[in-house]
């Protein structure tokens, strides 16, 4: 899918769709648009993290959630964020939609991340079959370890992980 030319699914700030863009270009021009995160625990609610491909445009080698994407127009963000959980980890479970996340955050290499977010939680106690495309590496982690990881080195993480992770820690008990 990396070759093809991928639209988002732009929105106002009440997640209303008003359009659709090139999703470079969406991230060139910081338009809001729609957005999907996985997070996926073991038994022991350890967290499933990916180490994004080095090669990826953005973010590159950094650690992040289980898997994150776009909607393409016309798709609801569950098959979306099932979609990609399938073709980052190889990994197909049920999911569940936990909360909405709206943020803004500008990249290194000048793109911009604004996108109002849907939050998928999920479990999965194997190892995931990783897309070399999209990750370079998994681990399954403990959230008192994640915490000290990204407290003593923080630019091993993508911004909007950093950013979300204490809201996703808020809504474990329910999960």
């Amino acid at each position: 899918m990396s070759h093809e030319t991928i639209h988002v699914i732009l929105v106002d700030e009440n997640n209303t769709p008003v359009g659709t863009m090139e999703k470079l270009e969406a991230h060139q021009k910081g338009a809001l648009h729609r957005a999907i995160s996985v997070y996926i625990f073991d038994d022991q609610r350890n967290l499933l993290m990916q180490k994004r491909a080095a090669s990826k445009y953005h973010c590159g080698g950094l650690w992040t959630n289980t898997c994150c994407g776009h909607p393409l127009p016309g798709e609801d963000s569950l098959n979306a964020a099932m979609r990609r959980l399938s073709e980052e980890m190889g990994i197909a479970c049920p999911l569940e939609q936990q909360f909405d996340f709206r943020y803004r955050t500008e990249l290194s290499n000048g793109l911009v991340e604004n996108e109002y977010g849907h939050i998928y939680f999920g479990k999965y106690n194997e190892a995931p079959l990783l897309n070399p495309i999209e990750a370079d590496d998994f681990i399954y982690v403990s959230l008192p370890a994640l915490q000290k990881q990204i407290d003593a080195d923080p630019g091993k993480f993508t911004p909007w992980f950093k950013l979300v992770i204490p809201k996703v820690l808020q809504h474990l008990p329910a999960f």
